[in-house]
């Protein structure tokens, strides 16, 4: 079993996961956009447990389909590290850039695809999806 150490920039808030990713995939929606001040949010799903050290603040949004969306960032440095779903209960989902780990696994699928900015090329394979498809 793999196990993994996502964390902040400065290193107060930490995530450990104990599993390969269930999947992971890219987000272009303009509410990630903001959040990451990125064009897209690469994300890592991961089946529970993990272990979470430092403090975290936390941010509330409601997505499209009414789902809300729990971000836990560092009060210190700003950075997202990871966030939870209030309608899946046996999963926690990891910023991908977290894990400073350039061999992390590519995405699989890739969701508003109609909000992804028309220079970012998906990987080969990427399935692509218009909207999220919930």
């Amino acid at each position: 079993m793999a196990t993994r150490t996502a964390s902040c920039s400065c290193g107060q808030l930490q995530i450990e996961v104990a599993a390969e990713p269930n999947g992971v995939g890219i987000c272009h929606c303009l509410a990630c956009q903001r959040r990451t001040g990125s064009v897209f949010a690469p994300v890592a799903g991961f089946p529970l447990p993990y272990t979470v050290s430092g403090r975290s603040t936390v941010y509330v949004r409601t997505g499209d389909a009414g789902c809300g969306f729990v971000y836990h960032f560092c009060p210190v440095c700003g950075t997202t590290v990871f966030h939870t779903e209030d309608d899946v209960d046996d999963e926690v989902f990891v910023a991908v850039g977290a894990f400073a780990d350039p061999a992390f696994p590519p995405p699989q699928i890739s969701v508003y695809d109609c909000r992804r900015h028309p220079w970012v090329q998906l990987p080969s394979g990427t399935v692509a999806f218009e909207r999220d498809p919930e």
